[in-house]
């Protein structure tokens, strides 16, 4: 088996999800992993699928026809990359007062530390009694081989005082 990842991005519509699947079936694959997201509109995903050896060249031939089917950009690259390595993982969230620069002063300080981002989801919403806007964040974090969990809380909690939000760290369930 050949092993690809597939990024996928479109106007949303029915279908997208079902027509991606059915490209990899017809072609003997098997769905490994995705993760999939609909945002103002526009449909996105990344698949990891698995394709036999002898049927590769017709499966990636048959990618492009998606965009004039449904309108389904596809890109497929290797997936013989390295496998993720690392430490301790642990959830991150975050919750405050909307303001530009936010996901960039986090990301920054956990980039300083090593730290690699495995998920990342973000949104803003309503405040209670009409106190503005509120961004919300929830990611995925694991630190490098041998990395300092303690050297990471403290990078953090120090941007949460900065940026005046609440920062929680959680062991992963």
């Amino acid at each position: 088996m050949t092993t690809f990842v597939l990024t996928a991005i479109g106007e949303d519509r029915p279908g997208l999800v079902s027509a991606l699947a059915s490209v990899v079936d017809e072609h003997g694959g098997s769905w490994v992993d995705s993760q999939l997201a609909l945002l103002a509109g526009h449909f996105a995903g990344i698949v990891q699928v698995e394709v036999p050896a002898e049927r590769t060249e017709a499966f990636l031939d048959a990618l492009p026809a998606l965009a004039g089917e449904v309108g389904l950009q596809v890109e497929a690259a290797s997936g013989t990359g390295a496998a993720a390595q690392g430490g301790e993982s642990f959830r991150l969230h975050l919750l405050g007062q909307d303001r530009t620069g936010m996901v960039r002063e986090v990301t920054s300080a956990l980039s300083a530390q090593g730290a690699t981002i495995d998920g990342l989801r973000s949104w803003t919403r309503d405040a209670p009694e009409g106190g503005g806007v509120l961004f919300e964040a929830e990611a995925e974090v694991r630190l490098p081989a041998g990395g300092s969990d303690a050297a990471v809380r403290e990078a953090l909690e120090q941007i949460a005082a900065e940026l005046m939000v609440d920062l929680e760290l959680d062991a992963p369930e």
